[in-house]
């Protein structure tokens, strides 16, 4: 115990991890400075006057084997806008992981209609189809299926429920750029896909997002009018059919992720890479790995391990303290050490003003958002910790990540009791 840093023990960790943050964990070259300098010569730094958001658009539809690409503002924007598509009335019903980033539930409550959580898988984390059969109702609309982690969830399933019940599938790939399930890419499975862009994802363009699709048109509206303020410009003149934010990516993101987008192979490789080696390393330390299911490929947008808490002397919160002093770059549970549904904006519905909306609405279900939910969500947040993972991290970055782990949980582990 003397040894852990927390205590005044040297760290395992030497110097800072690469991060996310900053150049250290990211990896951009001279290519991405050349498109940039490119549009800014130009003066289009818009869509509407330049050219390499349609490109971008182009070159991901093909990356992915589909139709349409459409480029946002953001992985938020991605999901709300496949949402729009959707059309649903006020009270639909749209099933979700409350293991996922709010951006998931935001434009479900934003298009007023009910999210309705189903609990989660205890080894992968990923949404459980059993609890998606089981939330069904007449009401339901849509499943939204967040690849959490980066791991891809169980699509057989998921798909079989969904044809079964007549529902709209939409995929959160906002960490799962290249994951496939059962060798076909995750995000090509639903009606519609969405992909973040931001910070600190496989690839980056600082903010951004991409919906895609191999539909025409759902539901009496195209995928591109749904960010695009309804509007038909295709049409020629000026038009709006439905409501409609703006979502538009600028020319300069859309230049970075062209250019991001040559290298996410490489930098999703890494990652792999890299995850596989630190579970080696972790092998006979008594934690649980969050490992891709058989069959699939997984690209550890976090590298998530669970910890026992009876096997442990002292609280998770403690461990993760120790594992920061440490140098570890991470922290407990996904979103958060709670489950989406008891954040104040779902459980005190704290939306539209006083209104509660659409919790409140005449004739919706009204649902107990209380703990006790989903269980094995409200543990897998409690006994989770996630690390920030990136593609530069290097052998040396691994043993010593490795060694602090071993270290800390060693440390705090509940003695044997003897027999």
């Amino acid at each position: 115990m003397q040894d852990l840093a927390i205590n005044g023990g040297p760290r395992a960790i030497d110097g800072t991890l690469p991060s996310f943050r900053d150049a250290s964990g990211r990896t951009f070259g001279q290519e991405e400075l050349d498109a940039l300098a490119e549009v800014i010569k130009s003066g289009r730094l818009s869509f509407l006057t330049g050219k390499k958001t349609a490109e971008f658009e182009q070159a991901f539809a093909e990356k992915y084997g589909v139709k349409h690409a459409v480029a946002v503002a953001n992985g938020t924007a991605a999901l709300h806008t496949a949402v729009i598509y959707l059309n649903p009335e006020p009270g639909d019903e749209i099933i979700l992981s409350p293991v996922t980033d709010v951006g998931t539930v935001i434009p479900v409550v934003a298009q007023l209609a009910i999210p309705v959580f189903a609990d989660v898988d205890p080894i992968t984390q990923n949404i459980d189809p059993a609890s998606i059969e089981r939330n069904i109702t007449p009401r339901t609309r849509a499943i939204m299926v967040t690849h959490v982690y980066g791991h891809p969830a169980d699509m057989d399933a998921i798909m079989a429920i969904a044809r079964k019940h007549d529902l709209f599938v939409i995929e959160d790939c906002a960490q799962a750029h290249l994951a496939y399930y059962k060798g076909k890419l995750c995000g090509t499975f639903g009606d519609v896909a969405c992909f973040s862009f931001q910070q600190s994802k496989h690839m980056t363009t600082g903010d951004g997002g991409m919906v895609i699709s191999n539909k025409d048109e759902q539901f009496g509206r195209g995928l591109r009018h749904c960010s695009d303020k309804g509007w038909p410009r295709e049409r020629g003149g000026r038009d709006h059919l439905f409501l409609a934010p703006n979502y538009h990516m600028t020319e300069l993101q859309a230049a970075v992720g062209l250019e991001q987008l040559k290298k996410l192979e490489q930098f999703v490789d890494a990652r792999v890479a890299s995850a596989d080696r630190l579970t080696q390393l972790l092998a006979g330390v008594d934690v649980q790995p969050v490992l891709p299911l058989e069959g699939t490929t997984g690209v550890y947008f976090f590298y998530s391990f669970r910890l026992d808490p009876a096997k442990l002397a002292v609280p998770v919160t403690e461990v993760m303290k120790a594992l920061t002093a440490e140098g570890i770059d991470g922290f407990i549970g996904y979103p958060g050490q709670i489950p989406l549904y008891a954040y104040p904006l779902i459980r005190e519905h704290k939306t539209f003003g006083a209104s509660g909306w659409p919790f409140t609405l005449e004739g919706v279900r009204k649902i107990d958002y209380a703990d006790g939910l989903c269980p094995e969500a409200e543990r897998a947040c409690k006994e989770t910790i996630c690390m920030w993972w990136t593609d530069r991290l290097e052998e040396r970055h691994l043993q010593q990540i490795g060694a602090a782990i071993r270290k800390v949980v060693a440390a705090y582990a509940k003695p044997a009791v003897a027999a």
